[in-house]
């Protein structure tokens, strides 16, 4: 059944005279979000009696309203839970927090989730992280109206790790969840549970994100092509939905389970005395072992599992998570226009998260393991096409962000976005500006897609301003993010100046992960498995307003 989204302003372009001319003298951002299509709707999945769940969740998205700041309470969208079947902790609740509840699942599980659209809108659940079939990941297809249910059914196959839940309709996926709709979903299994790592009141979830409200209290959204062009930022930081977030601890041992739920804030996050940054896992789970920083990168979409060691500091002293100075993620005129529009936390300034007090003193703590977890290392040698990566070209120029040099539209898959089913894949994340790269050609695009040394088919070189100048002066970084199962980042090159510089040393990379963030200049190289399932999975800017924009593509995979 067709249901066509957004379509009014199509069919007044399309049917009149002046519209034509109108639409010829939109920017071309806009004229690119029109390009999307309309998105055809898919029947709701029922529940089957042959699926025999250890869980079952009724998972409502509604409005609300809620108090964040002073005063009036805030009009928000939220999701709410209720636990039909299953164990006691599988759903925790964050306290005072328009956030939806924490879902904790283990590795094994039969999970029923039954989605219920309260909203006065179209909506759908994407599990951003977890390896389900096709038909269970959220695909904008399965949009629901309002009043009507989608029944989730699936098997947890993920490893221990740290996972969202998120709306995915198409063009508002970032309105919703700037106004609330998000998530984490913990999963467990033996593995972890040997360690024996902080649980409990020790293991706290810390979502960061950035929010803007007016003086009556209620949240403001991106407004015109800047917003867009560049992303939304916010002018305060929320942790688990709450300003001037701030923990009390003893003088232990904790686990943070760090999710960057922004739609596009990047963080470089440090402790305000220097001391390292342990981290122990990343998006797909624990890490062969700790590894230590002075400050790691996180990224719309990325998380973080952080064990964080308050032992030896006394009772009353302090400290604080920031957000440290970084370059190059924005072009530079639009970081200065982010000053010159008042905002009072530029991207890339110098900022607190939350605050930490030690106020008592712990008896003992557990120690940090030296071995954390078993991962096998995909090669080269692993991948069907190792001489031919799978190219995901990212294009910003013309006032337009979109990938292999199309906006989504429904059905319009490139032959080399269809991936053979059961293959791990060498994939190769670039910015294309006009240029070439590697010697891939992008379906039907009449473009030619090859870096530095050689010509591609429409002359340009990637070297070179060229024919790519604008989209060189666009360049900015990008959260890209595959749904399905999780990859491996093979390699990173071309990053270079200052902005990289800034950045670079807070790059995590020896584990599994869903989302990578792709520097300015940047060619990021991931293996990936396509096992289990076939069926569309989306890849996409997890700058959730380049996003809406049409910065996504289906691969299909068969």
């Amino acid at each position: 059944m067709k249901h066509p989204i957004n379509s009014s302003r199509r069919r007044f372009f399309a049917q009149t005279g002046a519209g034509m001319l109108a639409w010829a003298g939109l920017p071309s951002w806009l004229q690119a979000m029109e390009g999307m299509g309309d998105m055809p709707r898919m029947a709701p999945n029922k529940a089957s009696p042959n699926f025999h769940p250890d869980v079952e969740i009724d998972l409502i998205c509604k409005p609300s309203a809620i108090s964040i700041l002073p005063g009036q309470q805030t009009r928000v969208q939220q999701y709410f839970a209720k636990l039909v079947k299953g164990p006691a902790n599988t759903l925790t609740e964050l306290p005072g927090s328009y956030l939806g509840p924490v879902l904790r699942f283990q590795t094994g599980q039969k999970i029923r989730i039954t989605l219920h659209n309260q909203l006065d809108e179209l909506s759908i659940t994407h599990w951003h992280g977890l390896h389900v079939p096709a038909k269970m990941d959220g695909h904008p297809l399965y949009s629901l109206d309002k009043g009507q249910t989608f029944v989730y059914e699936f098997e947890m196959l993920n490893r221990a790790s740290m996972n969202i839940y998120h709306p995915h309709p198409h063009d508002i996926t970032g309105k919703q969840v700037y106004h609330g709709l998000a998530g984490a979903i913990l999963v467990n299994d033996e593995e972890e549970r040997k360690l024996e790592l902080p649980s409990g009141e020790y293991e706290i979830p810390i979502v960061i994100q950035d929010r803007r409200f007016n003086d009556q209290n209620q949240l403001i959204y991106a407004h015109g092509m800047h917003d867009r062009m560049m992303g939304f930022y916010g002018n305060r930081i929320l942790v688990n939905g709450l300003p001037n977030f701030h923990l009390d601890v003893a003088s232990r041992a904790y686990r943070l389970r760090v999710l960057n739920a922004s739609t596009a804030r990047i963080y470089k996050l440090a402790w305000d005395d220097n001391s390292p940054i342990t981290v122990i896992g990343t998006d797909g789970g624990l890490l062969e072992a700790p590894i230590k920083k002075s400050y790691v990168m996180l990224a719309p979409g990325e998380r973080l599992d952080v064990w964080a060691d308050f032992s030896g500091r006394k009772v009353g002293s302090q400290l604080v998570l920031r957000s440290r100075p970084f370059s190059g993620a924005l072009p530079g005129m639009a970081s200065r226009m982010g000053g010159m529009h008042g905002n009072a936390l530029p991207m890339g300034s110098d900022y607190p998260i939350f605050s930490v007090k030690v106020t008592k003193q712990a008896g003992d703590s557990p120690t940090l393991p030296k071995a954390l977890s078993k991962i096998h290392h995909y090669t080269l040698a692993d991948t069907a096409n190792p001489q031919k990566p799978i190219p995901i070209g990212i294009t910003e120029g013309r006032m337009k962000m979109v990938l292999n040099g199309r906006p989504y539209a429904y059905n319009d898959i490139l032959p080399n976005e269809r991936i053979p089913f059961d293959t791990v894949q060498l994939m190769e994340i670039f910015h294309d500006h006009g240029g070439g790269h590697g010697g891939h050609k992008m379906g039907g695009m009449g473009m030619g897609m090859r870096r530095g040394g050689g010509d591609s088919d429409s002359g340009h070189k990637m070297g070179g301003m060229g024919g790519g100048g604008m989209g060189m002066m666009m360049a900015m970084a990008h959260p890209i993010h595959l749904h399905g199962q999780y990859f491996q980042i093979l390699s990173r090159s071309g990053g270079e100046g200052q902005g990289y510089a800034s950045v670079k040393d807070g790059f995590i990379e020896g584990g599994w992960k869903d989302t990578v963030l792709v520097m300015p200049g940047e060619t990021v190289r991931i293996i990936k498995p396509f096992q289990d399932f076939k069926g569309l999975f989306m890849m996409h800017c997890h700058n959730l307003e380049h996003e809406d924009m049409g910065m996504m593509r289906d691969l299909s995979i068969e």
